[in-house]
């Protein structure tokens, strides 16, 4: 298990989600920007060390409620709900990127913006050029910054959630590693939050129907839209497609480097590449089941 841990070290191209819990203040769901800062700072010095490095962030709807001041926002119908997530997600992105935008400036450091929805994977010519995007911009030595086009998206056309959408990228861009920061150390046999008795796991070589049901069990924060669940699609994902796949804590975001230097923190979720997995074709069935 060492050995693996130890393998971390020569991961060249590496994916980081973090999600809307991780960015924001609890008690006002207003930015983080003492996080957001410190995230800026490891992923560039993991590119400063000759990697490279693609952030997969949520924070815009959240952002963007804070921005028009429509946090506790209630509406009437689906139609509706959705409207207000779009148009809040139009001001939210905007604010989003210009925050990374210039932290990572302070870095000498690019970012660009990528923004998807299914039909980019789904769509041969989408996927295809997608693809040729992140290559050329991983070249030109910038950090891509992904996010779902919710502006956009429909429940038929939307990922739903970034443990997927990264588990995806990292599928597409052929990722070494994809890490998972989220509001829990890693996988446990039983929520921790509710069960004291809860035992950590520390690594997964195969991701049984035992496992993958104990997932739906549980459900992700108030500000998030992830829970267990969701990571452990997105370990179906990135797994079949030969990525190797760690959940850790956000609390301490320095958990990155830790991670890149081999040390032994989250839940390692080991690469078994499966010839037969279609990456449209699971993407295009998401929801339907």
């Amino acid at each position: 298990m060492s050995t693996l841990r130890e393998q971390m070290r020569d991961k060249k191209r590496i994916v980081v989600k973090i999600g809307s819990s991780s960015l924001t203040h609890p008690e006002t769901g207003d930015m983080d920007y003492i996080r957001i800062e410190k995230l800026v700072r490891e992923l560039s010095d993991i590119r400063n060390r000759g990697r490279e490095v693609i952030l997969v962030t949520s924070g815009a709807i959240a952002a963007g409620k804070n921005a028009v001041n429509r946090r506790d926002l209630r509406v009437d119908s689906k139609a509706e709900s959705l409207a207000v997530k779009q148009a809040c997600s139009a001001v939210g992105q905007a604010r989003l990127m210009m925050t990374y935008q210039r932290l990572f400036a302070e870095y000498n450091q690019v970012a660009a913006q990528i923004l998807m929805t299914k039909n980019t994977i789904v769509d041969d010519l989408n996927r295809y050029n997608a693809h040729n995007t992140f290559s050329e911009l991983l070249k030109m030595g910038t950090i891509p910054i992904v996010n779902e086009n919710d502006t956009i998206a429909t429940y038929e056309i939307e990922f739903g959630d970034n443990d997927t959408l990264s588990a995806v990228v990292a599928a597409l861009v052929e990722a070494d590693l994809l890490i998972l920061l989220s509001d829990i150390d890693g996988l446990y046999t039983d929520d921790p939050r509710k069960n004291p008795n809860a035992e950590f796991i520390s690594q997964v070589d195969e991701l049984s129907e035992k496992l993958m049901e104990m997932g739906k069990e549980s459900t992700g924060s108030s500000v998030g839209t992830g829970g267990m669940n969701t990571k452990l699609i997105a370990a179906q994902i990135a797994t079949k497609s030969n990525v190797d796949m760690i959940i850790a804590n956000s609390r301490d975001i320095g958990i990155l480097h830790r991670i890149l230097d081999g040390c032994q923190e989250g839940t390692l979720f080991t690469a078994r590449k499966d010839e037969n997995f279609d990456l449209p074709g699971f993407v295009s069935n998401l929801h339907k089941n």
